[in-house]
C-alpha cells in the first residue's frame, strides 16, 4: 500500500497520457508513440503546477518502468536468427554504431556539448533510438530533460530518412527485384524501429516486393539492437573507473557491482529465453504481448519524461544537439552505403 500511495497518482497520469499517445502511435506509426507521449507530457506538464504528490510516480516511471520496457524488448530477440543475418551485415553494423560514437565524441569534445545528451545522441543515433536512449540514460542517470532532447533529436532525422532514402534508394541503384539490399541499408540507416519499418514497407510497396524488405531490415535492426549489451556494460565500466578515480581522492569506495545495469542482464536473459522457447517450436508470435508490453512501457516512460521537462528550455537549447544528430546521420548513412558497395550487397 505504501507504494501505491507514494507513487499511484504520478504513474495514472503518465498512463493517463499513455492511451492516447498509443493510440495517436498507431494511427501515425511514422512519428510513434513515444513523441506523442513526450508532446502531450510537456503540455501537460505546463498545467500542473503542484507535483507534490506527482513527483515520486513520475520519478519512478521514467526510471524502472523505462528499464523493464528494455528487458521486454529482448522477447523480441531470436539469437539463431541474428546471428544468421549477422555473419552478413555484421561489419557493415559495427562500423556504423562505431562512427556515430566517434563523430559524437568529437563534437562533444569540439563543441563543448555536455556529456549526457552527446552520449545519448551517439549511441541512440548508432543503435536503435529510443530503445538505446533508454538503456544508456539508466546506466549514465540522464536528466529527463536530456533523454528528451536525444529522443526528438533522433526523431527527427529518423522522420527524414523515411521520406528520403525510399526515392534515394532508387536513385543509386538498388535492385528493385530483390529487398536485400535497401533492407540492410534501412535497417543499418534507420534508428528507429517504426521508420525502418517505415522506410522498408514504402520500398516494398513501391517495387510490389510483398514484405521482403521489411523482413530483411526488421532483423538488420533487431541485430543492431544487441549492440546495447556490449555498449551499456561498457559505459558502466567506464563510469565505474572514473568514480573510482574520483572517489579515491574522497577517501570514498565504488564498486562496478553498484553501477552495473542489472536490467541489461535481464535483456540478455530474455533474448535467451526466446531463442530457447523458438528452437522447440514455440512460434516468435508467442512473444508478441510481451514486446507489445514493452512497446506500451516505453511510451509511459516518455510521458513521465515529457512531464518533467521544460520545453522552453528544451527549444532554446535544440540548436548544437540537432546539428550532432544531423552529422551522426550522415555519417551512418555514407558508411553503410560505402561498405555495402565494397561487400557487393549493393
Amino acid at each position: 500500500m505504501g507504494f501505491v500511495k507514494k507513487n499511484g497518482r504520478g504513474m495514472l497520469l503518465c498512463l493517463a497520457i499513455t492511451v492516447p499517445a498509443y493510440v495517436l502511435g498507431k494511427v501515425f506509426p511514422l512519428i510513434g508513440g513515444p513523441i506523442f507521449a513526450i508532446l502531450i507530457g510537456m503540455v501537460v506538464g505546463l498545467f500542473v503546477i503542484d507535483r507534490t504528490k506527482l513527483s515520486a510516480g513520475i520519478s519512478f516511471t521514467s526510471k524502472y518502468i523505462l528499464q523493464t520496457a528494455v528487458v521486454l524488448l529482448g522477447f523480441g530477440l531470436n539469437m539463431q536468427v541474428v546471428a544468421e543475418t549477422g555473419k552478413q551485415c555484421l561489419p557493415i553494423i559495427v562500423c556504423t554504431i562505431s562512427t556515430s560514437l566517434i563523430i559524437a565524441y568529437l563534437m562533444h569534445k569540439g563543441m563543448k556539448m555536455p556529456t549526457n545528451i552527446s552520449m545519448l545522441i551517439g549511441v541512440g543515433s548508432s543503435i536503435c533510438g529510443g530503445s538505446a536512449v533508454a538503456a544508456t540514460a539508466s546506466v549514465i542517470d540522464a536528466d529527463d530533460e536530456e533523454i528528451a532532447q536525444a529522443i526528438s533529436v533522433i526523431f527527427f532525422f529518423n522522420v527524414i530518412a523515411a521520406i528520403v532514402f525510399p526515392p534515394f534508394g532508387h536513385l543509386l541503384g538498388f535492385s528493385t527485384t530483390s529487398g536485400d539490399g535497401f533492407g540492410i541499408f534501412a535497417g543499418t540507416a534507420v534508428n528507429d524501429t517504426s521508420s525502418v519499418t517505415a522506410t522498408a514497407a514504402t520500398w516494398d510497396s513501391m517495387w510490389g516486393l510483398g514484405t521482403a524488405t521489411l523482413n530483411k531490415a526488421v532483423t538488420v535492426k533487431l541485430t543492431r539492437t544487441l549492440a546495447i549489451i556490449p555498449i551499456t556494460i561498457a559505459i558502466a565500466i567506464m563510469r565505474s573507473y572514473k568514480e573510482e578515480k574520483e572517489d579515491k581522492a574522497e577517501g570514498k569506495k565504488v564498486s562496478l557491482k553498484k553501477i552495473f545495469p542489472m536490467f541489461v542482464l535481464y535483456f540478455l536473459i530474455a533474448s535467451i529465453i526466446t531463442t530457447i522457447a523458438t528452437s522447440f517450436g514455440v512460434p516468435i508470435a508467442f512473444f508478441d504481448p510481451l514486446k507489445e508490453l514493452s512497446k506500451i512501457f516505453i511510451i509511459m516512460a516518455m510521458a513521465a519524461i515529457g512531464l518533467n521537462t521544460n520545453i522552453v528550455k528544451l527549444v532554446k537549447s535544440g540548436g548544437r544537439p540537432i546539428l550532432m544528430g544531423f552529422c551522426c546521420w550522415v555519417g551512418i548513412t555514407g558508411v553503410s552505403l560505402l561498405l555495402q558497395h565494397v561487400m557487393g550487397l549493393w
